[in-house]
């Protein structure tokens, strides 16, 4: 269990990462600076100027570690990944389920749910907290309890994502009362990417972008295709089943990680960097902390509210995969999504 934690982030320019006999490499200005087991990795995500010898290419698809590239600020570019494993009857289960408008309806039901109430969750815990204006904070958690009681009456997927957005302008409406440190620099004035164009956000996006990694992953490894959704509809090149499971993490592990960093001052404004087009990035030494942060908190140990096991949480992700390939193959009645205590 434990090698499923086990991701490697390189993010210098100009890293090398070659095969040595069993083991990965990775070479900076031709010394040799990292070496560990190949089989102790489940996954290798490259930022920027980092680069991979063939060798290397066919061993990480071998042995099932997913190898993924993405630009230096953190979008995604590619994936290289060996044969697919898991059983096909899953798979097309999987796209039966997709196309089945009124199962698809259902999946996405699942999904809204634990993100509305993880969102809750995380505002009720800031007024137990003390933090932020709690008559703000209290009518933003009334609201979101409205709309997820609105949920089970939603006929139509139209109906269901309109929930959604309107129940995430009440959490964003009110998560700058969140941070409680560093207002002027972290100040939350609505939702932009590619690029970001202030500091709250390219932080978030950071965030999810390492965790839309890991969701994908865990998601191949139980046999599903991350590619193909519920919430998200089919995109090329979007791993739309990916990101609808990141909505069950996204406010209770990525949202909290990043309010976490701002408000004990480990990231600053000098841990951003703005580009002659408005764009704001992460620096190099931003990234480290964040990455840093990432792996920590990843093992960090918390119960599962529907298995009633204790289990780090870089293995929630795996955890929801294995429940959802039973789920799909008729093994349980209902998809228990992660809904946070």
């Amino acid at each position: 269990m434990k090698k499923l934690l086990n991701t490697l982030y390189v993010s210098t320019q100009g890293a090398y990462l070659r095969k040595e006999g069993l083991a990965l490499v990775v070479e900076i200005e031709r010394e040799v600076r990292f070496r560990a087991p190949l089989h102790n990795l489940h996954g290798i995500v490259c930022f920027g100027n980092v680069m991979c010898s063939p060798f290397l290419l066919g061993a990480c698809g071998q042995a099932g570690v997913q190898l993924s590239f993405l630009t230096r600020n953190g979008r995604f570019l590619a994936d290289v990944r060996g044969e697919v494993t898991g059983n096909v009857l899953l798979r097309r289960e999987q796209y039966r389920q997709a196309d089945d408008p009124i199962q698809s309806l259902q999946m996405m039901r699942w999904f809204i749910l634990a993100k509305l109430l993880n969102a809750r969750h995380s505002l009720r815990r800031a007024i137990r907290d003390g933090h932020g204006n709690p008559d703000l904070l209290s009518k933003a958690c009334l609201r979101l309890k409205r709309h997820i009681g609105m949920l089970e009456h939603a006929e139509t997927a139209d109906v269901l994502r309109g929930l959604e957005g309107e129940a995430a302008k009440s959490y964003f409406n009110v998560i700058n009362e969140l941070m409680v440190q560093q207002k002027d620099t972290f100040h939350w004035q609505g939702r932009n990417r590619r690029p970001p164009t202030d500091p709250i956000n390219a932080l978030l996006s950071y965030i999810y972008t390492l965790l839309l990694h890991d969701i994908a992953g865990a998601l191949s490894a139980h046999g599903l295709d991350p590619f193909v959704g519920f919430l998200h509809r089919d995109r090329p090149g979007r791993r739309s089943l990916a990101l609808d499971v990141l909505e069950e993490f996204r406010t209770s592990f990525a949202d909290r990680l990043a309010i976490t960093l701002v408000n004990r001052k480990q990231l600053q404004e000098k841990h951003f960097d703005r580009t002659d087009s408005g764009a704001v990035l992460l620096s190099e030494d931003g990234r480290k902390i964040l990455i840093d942060a990432y792996q920590k908190r990843k093992q960090d140990e918390v119960k599962h509210p529907f298995l009633e096991e204790t289990i780090q949480v870089g293995m929630l992700w795996h955890a929801q995969a294995l429940l959802m390939a039973r789920y799909l193959r008729g093994d349980m009645d209902a998809y228990p999504p992660m809904v946070w205590k």
